[in-house]
């Protein structure tokens, strides 16, 4: 046994059994997100459950569990979740199903599942569609592909009004607001040029006379919106009107084959990756905090990677080696230690509140008291992650300029390269490798975190993109949205929790994936450089 431990053996066992079992917790934790956020798209079928009371419940079915007994020995009783919808009839999302009581299960063929803008999924019957005022009864033949039509159709009037609002109308508000700021401008100034004056305040009355044009537009595509509409039962006989322009998609997944689910399946997938959200971000998509996640990360990419590169350069090729250099090393190391939150203050006392402050009071003076860069934004937001991650990028280069062989750069500087050649052109190149393997890490970090961003720029729903199509066109004042604090707003913020549990899975799974893209880039492009640059001994 001495002998074991003393060639030492037992350390690489052990080595390799705790490596395992690390392994095996991520491989798990990974496969209980995917599996809970995977199914979420899946159209499960509609089931109607009589109880021994009458009461009866349509919905889809949502997990079975066994009932807390409280001093009961022996005895196994279970309960059914089920997700009835109709919030608006019954306040709730869900209900529990005690399986004794249950005296039927049945899965009607004519059972309709429909996705509202609000108010979550309605669970009913077609009575009838009012088209143009004519009736439709639910029960003929023609009446459900003539409901999904109408819904297609409002989609489309929806697109069109959101398109004006958003980009025509939007452009329009933008422009107003440049020129008032710019009346003000010359309104406050001392040589008041009054012909200019005159200009300004005709532009924006042409502006306003182009929004009433607008807003006249969308009042007809409004009423073009609601003019049809359907008529639901619930399970238990209640009526239920609902305007087209309210609903998403309807589907009867009792009736549905398995490529039929599928299809609905990779449209539900792709409206999540590509739509807004909606219902306090608990449905719909989260296109918008796909972009801001990526182009945060691009961002905070750029501006770490020259300072880190810069700083470790100065340390290991510069400096004189001694007390003050082994004191920014140690300052450096711990910096990587110190809480996100700490960075996230110290980002808005000196980002927003200092730097932010300036550049309003000297460029955007007139838009005062309102601040510009005064506050969160994700150029601060991006900033302050890369106050956060420069530790790690500055060691890694560091690494990776030490590990560059000492005969290399004596060679280039024995053939005449000046110091300044032999670091751009023999050092950086084969430390590539290593310097991508710290922004690896700073990727890594930075995609996660949430807590720096809470008090510099991130926001629960942010209308507009950083980018756009109104100059300077990239927008680094603005609010965003992050896929880490979507995943805190939905879960621990959302008026109806129990309806955003799979959307918190469906996130997490999403944010994981996005790291490992990054990531795999970063491997890639470092893997190329490796094999370029052999004498790496990183």
């Amino acid at each position: 046994m001495k002998g074991l431990f003393k060639n030492g053996d037992a350390y690489i066992w052990l080595t390799g059994v705790s490596l395992m079992f690390s392994l095996l917790m991520i491989a798990g934790l990974l496969f209980l997100i995917a599996t809970k956020a995977l199914g979420f798209f899946w159209p499960a079928d509609v089931v109607e459950i009589k109880l021994n009371n009458n009461h009866v419940y349509l919905g889809q079915l949502a997990g079975t569990e066994a009932i807390p007994q409280m001093g009961k020995k022996n005895i196994e009783e279970y309960r059914t979740r089920v997700k009835v919808g109709n919030r608006d009839l019954y306040g709730l999302d869900y209900t529990w199903v005690d399986d004794d009581n249950i005296v039927s299960r049945t899965y009607p063929k004519n059972a309709i599942v429909i996705e509202r803008r609000e108010w979550g999924n309605f669970y009913g019957f077609l009575k009838e569609l009012n088209v143009n005022g004519n009736i439709i009864p639910g029960d003929s033949k023609k009446a459900f592909s003539e409901f999904q039509n109408l819904i297609s159709n409002a989609n489309k009037i929806n697109g069109k009004i959101h398109y004006i609002e958003k980009s025509e109308i939007g452009d329009i508000n933008y422009k107003i607001e440049n020129l008032r700021l710019k009346l003000k401008g010359l309104q406050n100034s001392d040589n008041t040029n009054q012909s200019k004056v005159r200009e300004i305040e005709d532009r924006i009355k042409r502006e306003n006379a182009k929004y009433v044009e607008k807003e006249a537009i969308l009042a007809s595509l409004y009423k073009e919106l609601n003019k049809n509409k359907v008529v639901m039962n619930s399970v238990e006989g209640r009526e239920k009107t609902m305007p087209m322009g309210t609903l998403v998609r309807a589907f009867e997944p009792n009736s549905m084959g398995f490529f039929a689910k599928l299809g609905h399946y990779f449209a539900k997938l792709w409206e999540f990756v590509s739509a807004n959200p909606r219902e306090a971000n608990t449905e719909g998509g989260v296109f918008p905090a796909i972009f801001g996640t990526v182009f945060m990360v691009l961002i905070m990419s750029i501006v770490v990677m020259p300072f880190g590169i810069l700083a470790a350069l100065y340390l290991r090729e510069y400096s004189k080696q001694g007390f003050f250099v082994r004191l920014v090393r140690i300052c450096v190391n711990n910096l990587a230690g110190v809480p996100s939150i700490v960075f996230g203050v110290f980002g808005v006392g000196f980002f927003l509140y200092g730097i932010g402050g300036l550049i309003d009071n000297v460029f955007y003076s007139d838009a005062l008291p309102s601040p510009t860069f005064g506050t969160g934004g994700i150029l601060w937001a991006s900033l302050t992650l890369a106050l956060l991650t420069v530790p790690v990028v500055i060691v890694a280069t560091e690494e990776g300029l030490a590990a560059v062989p000492k005969n290399i750069k004596d060679g280039s500087l024995a053939l005449g390269a000046t110091k300044f050649e032999t670091v751009w052109k023999v050092i950086l190149p084969s430390a590539l490798p290593a310097i991508l393997t710290g922004l690896i890490l700073a990727i890594a970090r930075a995609t996660g975190e949430v807590a720096p961003l809470m008090i510099t720029g991130v926001v629960k729903l942010a209308p507009d993109l950083p980018i756009d199509g109104n100059f300077p066109f990239v927008h680094l004042e603005r609010k965003f949205m992050h896929l880490g604090f979507h995943i805190y707003d939905v879960g621990f913020q959302s008026p109806n929790v129990e309806a955003a549990i799979p959307m918190v899975y469906t996130t997490a799974l999403l944010l994981i994936l996005i790291v490992v893209v990054l990531n795999l880039t970063a491997i890639l492009v470092r893997n190329k450089l490796k094999k370029k640059y052999v004498s790496s001994v990183v």
